[in-house]
């Protein structure tokens, strides 16, 4: 086990836009598997395998490099570690990012489950508010302790 950890340390640290992208992707796959298990409570047999890796996948390609990006360019524009400055980064978060990715997070999961543009374009429209007040609940005091108590590399 401590070979595998210090191997990843030695890809993270020459690779590191690979953590954010191999950290999104774990965690939105064990997301879907305690979604199916848990919440939906499909049992083994009944676990919908395809939806998992699916949600794995958009984890890899899009949430990880697409947040761990932004993240960069937050800490450029907004530079510092104190608390006013975690605030700020939240805000600028929250304000401008979250419903722009939200949007594209929505489009993507739509058309990685074979909906139609315009099936897809009516289900954003009936989601999306519903999922940004959701993501307003939730979101901001994660993003301040997140931006206040978590180094870069680690976000």
């Amino acid at each position: 086990m401590a070979a595998l950890w210090k191997g990843c340390g030695r890809l993270l640290a020459r690779r590191p836009w690979a953590a954010p992208a191999l950290t999104a992707g774990a965690l939105m796959g064990a997301g879907d598997m305690i979604a199916q298990q848990l919440v939906e409570r499909r049992g083994l047999r009944g676990h919908n395998g395809p939806r998992t890796l699916k949600m794995m996948a958009i984890g890899f390609c899009f949430v990880g490099p697409v947040v761990g990006s932004w993240y960069k360019i937050l800490d450029r524009l907004i530079p510092g570690t104190t608390k006013v400055v975690a605030v700020k980064k939240m805000v600028l978060d929250q304000g401008a990012f979250a419903p722009c990715f939200l949007g594209c997070f929505l489009a993507i999961t739509g058309a990685m489950n074979g909906l139609s543009v315009e099936e897809n374009w009516s289900k954003i429209q009936q989601d999306y508010m519903d999922a940004l007040l959701t993501n307003y609940c939730i979101w901001p005091p994660v993003q301040i302790a997140n931006f206040y108590f978590v180094p870069l590399k680690h976000r």
